[in-house]
């Protein structure tokens, strides 16, 4: 294997700095009038396939950014993408198809990836807006590709391009270290690395550059993205109770056994 060709799939989400509101009347979280922007561990994942095209040997990995919605918003993150330096981006129109689910997710980018013939697909964990956590892994097991997840730190081999090095934290407080070969799925942690600024000038450069535009009827159409979870409820987290000043180790005990949490 001589080329890498990365696909860095990527969100557009509330962004992380507010808080999320919800909204009765929508069922939902209000989106009007909110700040979004890429999904922080996508933005990650884009920041690695960076990494990785410019510390491998000069044309040997290709980087192509993918968004899925239904309304074009997510132009502006994969304009972003350009402005870092990505190579290519496409966004996958679904209209106006309901929110998508991972498990349609995965299925779209499996056929994108397989058309595409990439050897890696490099994204986020999760996306901060669900939390699932789902896609990155249901993407491997319908490619049946080797995953190597929650990474925070990436190596490739330099000589063939054929095999990659992750390494994982843990809970028992020591690293994971994975080998696999080509190809591969990988789900980006938070410590993995620091996104790039992009500046305003940059951003302008690539203000006219082309997105290529697919439609989920047009060039996916045997897929089935019909929904198969359903929200029961959505509530605001209950607020925390505040604390109490005790005056005692032996007020403490009789506290904690009145609640009996001992």
């Amino acid at each position: 294997m001589n080329k890498l060709k990365v696909l860095v799939p990527v969100k557009r989400v509330l962004d992380y700095q507010l808080k999320p509101v919800l909204n009765s009347a929508k069922s939902g979280i209000e989106t009007t009038g909110f700040k979004f922007s890429i999904n922080p561990f996508d933005d990650i994942a884009i920041e690695e396939a960076l990494n990785l095209q410019s510390s491998l040997p000069k044309g040997s990995v290709t980087t192509h950014a993918v968004s899925i919605d239904s309304n074009g918003h997510c132009r502006d993150i994969l304009k972003n993408c350009l402005a870092k330096g990505i190579q290519d981006v496409t966004w996958i129109n679904t209209q106006d198809t309901p929110a998508l689910e991972p498990l349609a997710i995965a299925k779209i980018l499996k056929q994108f990836v397989t058309e595409g013939d990439y050897n890696m697909v490099l994204l986020g964990k999760q996306a901060i807006d669900d939390d699932s956590n789902h896609t990155g892994q249901m993407l491997a097991g319908l490619l049946n590709w080797p995953q190597l997840t929650n990474a925070s730190k990436v190596e490739v081999s330099k000589e063939k391009l054929d095999m990659v090095t992750v390494t994982s934290e843990t809970d028992q407080a020591a690293d994971q270290v994975l080998n696999a070969p080509l190809p591969c799925v990988i789900t980006a942690d938070l410590r993995l690395n620091t996104p790039r600024y992009v500046s305003l000038p940059k951003l302008m450069k690539v203000k006219r550059k082309p997105i290529k535009e697919l439609t989920l009827n047009k060039n996916f159409p045997d897929i089935d993205v019909s929904q198969r979870l359903n929200i029961v409820s959505l509530n605001e987290p209950e607020l925390k109770k505040p604390g109490i000043v005790v005056g005692s180790v032996d007020e403490l005990i009789t506290k904690l056994k009145e609640s009996k949490l001992i």
